[in-house]
C-alpha cells in the first residue's frame, strides 16, 4: 500500500478517482465513440477466427460427438471470468484491462508484472494471427483461383520462405485503421463479423440440411476424461473476450455497454460455436474431422457433397483471422497506453491525436514493430506463451472483483458478480487447472519473460512512475473529493 510520507512503495495502489479523472486531461484522453453492438461485435471478433475452423477437428479426435460437451463446458470456463471482468470494466472505465484493473487492487508492481505479460501476449499473438492469415489467403486463392503465391514471400525463415509479405500487409493495414480512428475500426470489424457469421450460418444450414444421427454412436468414446482433455484444448477458442475490456476508455456508456458486450459476445459465440459442431458431427465423422486440416470444409465436401464450399469456408477464415488481427492489436495499443499514461513507460507516447483521437505515435511503432515480428522471427514456440498469459490475468482479474470487494465496498458497481467471491474463485480454479496442462518449457518462457519485465521496472518504472512522481501518493483533490475514501485514512 502506499505509505503516508514520502515516496509511495512498490505496491501502492492507485485511486479509482484519480484513475478516472486522468481519463479526461487533456492531449490524453481517447475519444468516446462505441456503443454496445460495436463493442459486442468487437468480442466477437475476437474470439471467432481459426479456432472453430480448425479445433473442432482436433477436439474431435480426442473426444468424438461427446466434442460438442467440450465446447459448453470450455464456454462454462470462460464465463466466470468473463462475469469478473465485466465487473470491473463497467466499475473502472479506463484503458488497461487487467493491468488498470491491478493497479486499482493489487499494487503498481503487480500492475506493471501483468502489463508486462499483455505486451507479450498481445504483440506475439497478432503476430502469429497475421502469419495464419497468409496461409489462409493462400488457402482461399488456391480454392478459388487455383493459385498461391510462392513460398519465398508468403512464408517466414521458420517455414522455408525470405519474408512473409501477406503478414506485415494485414499488420501494417490493421495499423493504418487504427490510427484513423476506433469508430471507423469498429465498423470495419462489424462488417467482417457479419461475414463471418454469415459464413458459419450457410455451414449451418447445409449441414442440418443433409443431417443424420448415425456419427453421435458412441458418443463418448473417452468418457469424461476425453471431454475435459478436448475443452482445455479447445478452452483458448474463446479466449477474446477481455479485448472488449480495453475499449472501457472509449464506449459512450460502458457501465451498461461493457457487461453487455463481454458477456453477450461469450453467450453469441458459444451459440455458433455448438450449433457448428452439432453440424459437422451430423455429416461427417470424427475420424473425417479429425484427419482434415480444414474440418469444416471437408465435412462439406465429403458429408453435403459440395465441393466447391472449400472456397467460401477459406473466405470466412480469411475475414475471420482479420477481425481477429484488428481487435487484438487494438486491445495492445490501449494497455500500452496505459501504462504509458501512468508513467511505467515512456509517458511522451501516451500522446493523443487531436485529429483522429487516438494514440496514433505508438499504434504506428507497435505496428512496425510487430510486422517485423511478424515477418522474421520464429514463432513457432513462443506463441505458447500467449496461453499461459491470458490465464495468468484471468486468475488476476478474478482475484481483483475480490479485493476490490473488500477495500471499496461502497464504490459504485454498475454490474456486479453475483455470489462473490464463490464464482470469481471457481473461475481462478479453471485457469489454474488450465495452467498445469501448459508444458514445461512454456512456464520457464514466461518466468524469464516476466524477470526481465522486473528488471525494466526497476530502471525505469519505478522512478518515472507517475504515481511516485506526483506527491503526496494521492493528490489532494483525489483525497478531498474522492467519494469512496474511508474515515479517516487515505483511501490508497
Amino acid at each position: 500500500m502506499a505509505t503516508t510520507s514520502g515516496r509511495p512503495g512498490i505496491f501502492a495502489v492507485r485511486d479509482v478517482r484519480s484513475l478516472i479523472t486522468e481519463t479526461a486531461e487533456e492531449g490524453h484522453g481517447l475519444k468516446k465513440a462505441v456503443g454496445a453492438t460495436q463493442l459486442t461485435a468487437m468480442g466477437v471478433g475476437a474470439i471467432i477466427g481459426t479456432g472453430i475452423f480448425v479445433v473442432i477437428g482436433e477436439g474431435a479426435g480426442i473426444a468424438g460427438p461427446a466434442v460438442i460437451l467440450s465446447f459448453v463446458l470450455a464456454a462454462v470456463a470462460c464465463t466466470f471470468s468473463a462475469l469478473s471482468y465485466a465487473e470491473l470494466a463497467s466499475s473502472i472505465p479506463v484503458s488497461g484491462s487487467a493491468y488498470t484493473y491491478t493497479y486499482a487492487t493489487m499494487g503498481e508492481l503487480v500492475a506493471w508484472i501483468i502489463g508486462w505479460d499483455l505486451i507479450l501476449e498481445y504483440g506475439v499473438s497478432v503476430a502469429a494471427i497475421a502469419v495464419g492469415w497468409g496461409g489462409n489467403l493462400n488457402a482461399f486463392l488456391d480454392a478459388a483461383f487455383g493459385f498461391a503465391l510462392p513460398d519465398a514471400i508468403a512464408k517466414s525463415p521458420e517455414d522455408g520462405g525470405i519474408f512473409n509479405l501477406p503478414a506485415v500487409f494485414v499488420v501494417l493495414a490493421i495499423t493504418f485503421l487504427l490510427v484513423r480512428g476506433v469508430s471507423e475500426s469498429a465498423r470495419v470489424n462489424f462488417v467482417m463479423v457479419v461475414i463471418k457469421l454469415a459464413v458459419l450460418l450457410f455451414f449451418i444450414v447445409v449441414a442440418f440440411a443433409n443431417f443424420g444421427t448415425g456419427n453421435f454412436q458412441p458418443f463418448a468414446p473417452e468418457g469424461t476424461d476425453g471431454v475435459t482433455a478436448a475443452a482445455a484444448v479447445i478452452f483458448f477458442a474463446y479466449i477474446g473476450f477481455d479485448a472488449v475490456s480495453t475499449g472501457s476508455e472509449e464506449a459512450r456508456k460502458p457501465e451498461r455497454d461493457l457487461p453487455l458486450a463481454i458477456i453477450g459476445s461469450l453467450i453469441i459465440c458459444t451459440i455458433f460455436y455448438v450449433a457448428t459442431t452439432v453440424g459437422a458431427i451430423g455429416i461427417a465423422s470424427p475420424e473425417q474431422l479429425e484427419s482434415s486440416d480444414a474440418p469444416l470444409a471437408a465435412a462439406l465436401d465429403q458429408g453435403a457433397g459440395i465441393s466447391w464450399a472449400a472456397a467460401i469456408l477459406a473466405l470466412g477464415a480469411v475475414v475471420a483471422i482479420t477481425s481477429v488481427v484488428l481487435v487484438i492489436m487494438y486491445g495492445q495499443t490501449r494497455i500500452f497506453f496505459a501504462m504509458c499514461r501512468d508513467g511505467l513507460l515512456p509517458q511522451r507516447l501516451a500522446k493523443v491525436n487531436q485529429r483522429y483521437g487516438t494514440p496514433a505515435r505508438l499504434t504506428i511503432i507497435l505496428g512496425v514493430l510487430i510486422s517485423i515480428l511478424a515477418a522474421l522471427v520464429p514463432l513457432s514456440e513462443i506463441v505458447k506463451l500467449v496461453n499461459i498469459g491470458t490465464l495468468f490475468a484471468f486468475i488476476l482479474v478474478n482475484i481483483g472483483v475480490i479485493v476490490l470487494r473488500r477495500t471499496r465496498p461502497e464504490m459504485p458497481r454498475p454490474y456486479r458478480v453475483p455470489w462473490s467471491p464463490v464464482l470469481p474463485l471457481i473461475g481462478i480454479a479453471f485457469a489454474i487447472y488450465l495452467m498445469t496442462d501448459l508444458p514445461w518449457d512454456t512456464w520457464v518462457r514466461f518466468v524469464v519473460w516476466l524477470a526481465i519485465g522486473v528488471l525494466i521496472y526497476w530502471l525505469y518504472g519505478y522512478k518515472n512512475s507517475r504515481l511516485r512522481r506526483e506527491q503526496p501518493s494521492t493528490p489532494n483533490w483525489a483525497r478531498e473529493n474522492d467519494p469512496h475514501k474511508p474515515e479517516g485514512g487515505d483511501p490508497s
